[in-house]
């Protein structure tokens, strides 16, 4: 099944890709490979989330941001290949959590997006990753993840 045909079957809608934040590109290419810039949560009741986990916002509030962050990802993929199915694999997920010095469910946390592209690319959709805290984040949101997939050459 194709990943757009499972991102139907979860009743999954992508959204438009959010703009890059400052000074750079949503994507680049490399090779066989496209490294996606960090995505934020996409902004829930037209508000961006903001705050730290441990503080204002709990570990499942957390996987929820993860997971809405990762459908940005997907997002982003689909605008600069133009089709999910030229996606081989997605390689590795890195996400930075902005949370309290007590917090210690990070990798919880960074479940939501994995969770999602495991859902979405079955196979394709397992990657390495790596979750750190951060004492702060662009704009106060709780959570960045980016991503580096491996493509089809065009």
């Amino acid at each position: 099944m194709s990943a757009e045909q499972r991102l139907r079957e979860l009743g999954l809608t992508l959204p438009s890709g959010s703009a890059p934040a400052a000074n750079y590109t949503n994507a680049v290419r490399s090779g066989n490979l496209l490294f996606i810039a960090g995505k934020a949560p996409l902004p829930e009741n037209g508000k961006l989330p903001k705050g730290k986990l441990g503080r204002e916002y709990s570990t499942e509030d957390g996987y929820r941001f993860a997971r809405s962050a990762g459908l940005d990802l997907i997002a982003v993929a689909k605008t600069e290949l133009r089709s999910l199915d030229r996606i081989v694999r997605i390689v590795e997920v890195q996400g930075f959590i902005n949370a309290t010095d007590d917090f210690e469910e990070h990798p919880k946390v960074l479940n939501g997006c994995s969770d999602l592209l495991v859902e979405v690319f079955g196979e394709r959709g397992i990657h390495a990753r790596s979750v750190l805290g951060a004492n702060s984040l662009r704009g106060g949101v709780p959570i960045i993840v980016k991503a580096t997939l491996e493509i089809l050459p065009d």
